[in-house]
């Protein structure tokens, strides 16, 4: 067994005496895009004590619970489409009636049908049969000529449940080259005993929750993933978006605070009116938009054993911290949104302000650092005595950190930056997944942070969403604030200022004695965890996405495999690696994992590391790669994945209290290569052509294991791709930098293998 855990150092398993497996859990390891991060580390939700806590109310009741919110969610869906309608037309709550009914209710079913067929999600890339092109025909008739956001939602199909028995034996193909041969045949037998005597069992209720709720997995998925986590959410949940890479459109805080604030409500009020197109995959494709709903105007409040999220349908504020101190910024006149320029006023007045913090005030919001069960505690304190401060920071559209330190220098457009560029890019990525630990607050749903220098960048929870949607809203805010709205010569926003606007408000907190001391608790315990993240950001520019497609292959997919070589050089093992896929081709799906160590990456991997293996050998092992890794993620995004399926029936069997010692196995894995490509949506807001550096350099979040590596990859631009990995400095088996030498000395040895990458560097 221990030869088990050298060869993989993924699954910790052993044989107990009574010849079940028993669990070696890392409690500590809940966290993705943070997706990823929060994901990979899930265990049984637990009281304070270590117990575990029993999941109530009984099963049944929680399915029927289940479906009563999909249906309250979808009323208030309804009304939310009226009255977008009628504040755009007269009479438009007439017509939202009408289209629940009559020839417009035949033309849902129809759409519901036609987007139900996924062949064209496994069609060759670039080829497109007949029956394919007939259904996209047929899908742009009935989706009508100009649909809004949520036009789609009532025709999405539900995302089904796959057959239990392709599940285990893809979860066994799945492990199968990370345990020696004793092992496998260890879990194999765990695996029929499961579909002897439990799976058909807990397979049942799966199928009840598919025709009576909304989504047979997501909501369970919110609830144990993310609310029911009781660790801090700094690191653990939360994720990073960065500005432009290389350029700052003006070093005047305020003025750039003034805009990206305008720009993100301006994103709210046409996310608001439903005026943002529904994202389409592949152009064709419609994606579900539910997430969408809670981007602003949202909190994750604390609670002993389960959080919940509080979102309010509007706010007319931003709470703004700086100097360790609190304000209430007003974002509306009596005629509308504030102009750029009247924000950067007030921000500006926020940062003239010479006012001292008021003791603990500075390290207050430490507190939403801190393990969730003790920010409970202390914030039923603070709701009782500071409640109007506590409201006007949760009730806020979002929350705005003005700091007081510069970072993120540009890195040049070298294709290895300078050690001082590349350490400035590191420690941009460290304060904008952590900042100085009281300086966030990471209830928010987003924190905006705008550096003294005029960077700036995103903090986002992670429960409300995954990346893919604040992703979009961040691109909207680069290309707004920077193209639309724009600069003056000497770099402050356009217009003028508005001398008649009151001053911010400063927020008072009356802290009691007996919170000082949490405070410092809480303090102690974020500067660590911060501290013990090691950040790793580069811009890799010898090649990006246009020599992939030369080479007539999926960019993620390459870069997938390439990672397995990296970190076998990196680890000298193979591990179970987690990537982040979404399944929001159905109503209120979220996301899968694509299990991507898979034993064709494995062959490969070996094949380059033998010397004696030609290149034709090794370019054929990547392609046979590249191509099952291509089938795992379709397999993934139509809802036949492997991991959300387990989670489901895990959680079912806990309801039920029922012991399975092969979900027991499946749950206690560990994963030390977490991994997530952020995606560009909006290339059509950005000229990368006469402006190359204006694109966004993606973002990252925390690894998941405490020997684990967290990477995240964006493709900015044709040629160049930015990474993004954390690791933990307490480890003495990880190196941030490290594994980044060896991304960049891998995808160089692939490149090699085609013909186009002759001149690239060869593997030794």
């Amino acid at each position: 067994m221990l030869d088990s855990q050298k060869q993989t150092g993924a699954l910790k398993v052993r044989r107990p005496s009574c010849g079940l497996v028993a669990l070696e859990l890392d409690i500590g390891l809940e966290r993705d895009m943070a997706e990823a991060h929060q994901a990979v580390g899930f265990r049984p939700p637990l009281t304070s004590d270590g117990g575990e806590v029993e999941l109530s109310p009984p099963l049944l009741q929680e399915i029927y619970l289940s479906g009563l919110r999909s249906w309250k969610r979808h009323l208030s869906r309804f009304w939310g489409r009226t009255a977008s309608q009628a504040s755009r037309h007269p009479g438009g709550c007439v017509v939202c009636f009408v289209s629940m009914g009559g020839p417009d209710l035949h033309t849902h079913v129809a759409l519901r049908l036609l987007l139900s067929y996924h062949g064209w999600l496994l069609e060759t890339h670039g080829v497109m049969s007949s029956p394919t092109k007939t259904w996209l025909a047929l899908v742009r008739i009935f989706s009508g000529r100009h649909p809004m956001l949520f036009s789609y939602q009532r025709s999405l199909p539900r995302q089904p449940v796959p057959a239990v028995q392709d599940t285990v034996r893809k979860y066994l193909e799945s492990v199968r080259p990370v345990l020696c041969e004793e092992d496998f045949e260890w879990i194999s037998a765990l695996a029929r005993e499961f579909l002897k005597l439990q799976a058909s069992l807990l397979q049942w209720y799966l199928q009840l929750k598919y025709w009576w709720a909304s989504n047979y997995v997501s909501d369970w998925w919110e609830e144990f993933v993310y609310l029911r986590s009781r660790n801090s959410l700094m690191v653990n949940s939360n994720y990073y978006m960065m500005d432009f890479l290389n350029v700052t459109p003006t070093p005047v805080q305020a003025a750039r605070a003034g805009n990206a604030v305008h720009a993100l409500l301006l994103y709210r009020h046409r996310l608001n009116r439903q005026e943002i197109f529904p994202t389409l995959l592949m152009g064709m494709r419609p994606l579900c938009s539910a997430q969408y709903e809670k981007i602003f105007n949202t909190t994750r409040i604390p609670g002993v054993h389960r959080d919940h999220i509080h979102h309010l349908r509007d706010s007319r504020h931003v709470a703004v911290f700086h100097r360790g101190r609190f304000f209430r910024v007003g974002t509306h006149s009596q005629s509308g949104l504030l102009s750029p320029r009247a924000l950067e006023q007030q921000f500006q007045r926020i940062l003239d302000d010479p006012s001292p913090a008021c003791p603990h005030e500075e390290h207050l919001a430490a507190l939403t650092a801190a393990p969730r069960d003790m920010w409970a505690q202390v914030r039923k304190s603070l709701k009782t005595q500071a409640e109007e401060a506590l409201e006007a920071v949760e009730g806020a559209a979002f929350f705005v950190s003005l700091d007081s330190e510069p970072a993120g220098d540009a890195a040049g457009d070298t294709p290895e930056p300078s050690g001082d560029s590349a350490a400035s890019l590191d420690a941009y990525a460290h304060a904008l997944l952590a900042g100085r630990g009281h300086d966030r607050w990471f209830d928010k749903s987003f924190s905006l942070i705008i550096f003294s220098n005029g960077k700036l960048g995103l903090s986002v929870e992670h429960a409300w969403a995954d990346c893919p949607i604040s992703g979009h809203m961040w691109e909207f805010t680069l290309a707004t604030e920077c193209f639309q709205l724009g600069y003056s010569a000497d770099g402050h926003c356009k217009g003028h200022p508005d001398p008649s606007l009151p001053q911010p408000q400063r927020l008072h907190w009356d802290l009691p004695d007996k919170i000082h001391l949490s405070i410092s608790l809480a303090l102690r315990g974020a500067q660590a965890l911060a501290e013990n993240i090691d950040c790793h950001v580069f811009p890799f520019s010898h090649f990006g996405k246009s020599f992939i497609k030369r080479c007539h292959l999926s960019s993620d997919s390459f870069i997938q495999t390439a990672l397995q070589l990296a970190h076998f050089r990196d680890r000298g093992r193979f591990c179970l690696t987690y990537e982040s896929a979404m399944t929001r081709l159905f109503l209120e799906g979220r996301t899968e994992t694509v299990r991507s160590c898979t034993r064709e990456a494995c062959s490969f991997v070996r094949a380059m590391e033998h010397q004696e293996k030609t290149d034709p050998q090794c370019l054929a092992l990547f392609r046979l790669a590249v191509d099952k890794h291509q089938a795992l993620l379709k397999a993934a995004m139509s809802g036949q994945g492997v991991d959300r399926h387990l989670f489901a029936l895990y959680i079912v069997s806990q309801f039920l209290r029922l012991q399975s010692p092969f979900l027991d196995q499946v749950h206690s894995e560990q994963w030390q290569l977490a991994t997530s490509q952020i995606p560009v949506q909006q290339m059509h807001l950005f000229d990368i052509h006469n402006y190359p550096d204006y694109v966004s350099s993606g973002g990252g979040f925390g690894p998941a294991d405490e020997h684990g590596y967290g990477v995240s990859y964006i493709f900015t631009g044709e040629d160049t791709i930015t990474f993004h990995i954390s690791s933990k400095k307490s480890s003495t088996r990880t190196d941030s930098h490290r594994l980044g030498q060896h991304i960049r000395d891998a995808l160089l040895d692939v490149a090699a293998l085609f013909q186009e990458g002759q001149h690239l560097k060869r593997r030794a």
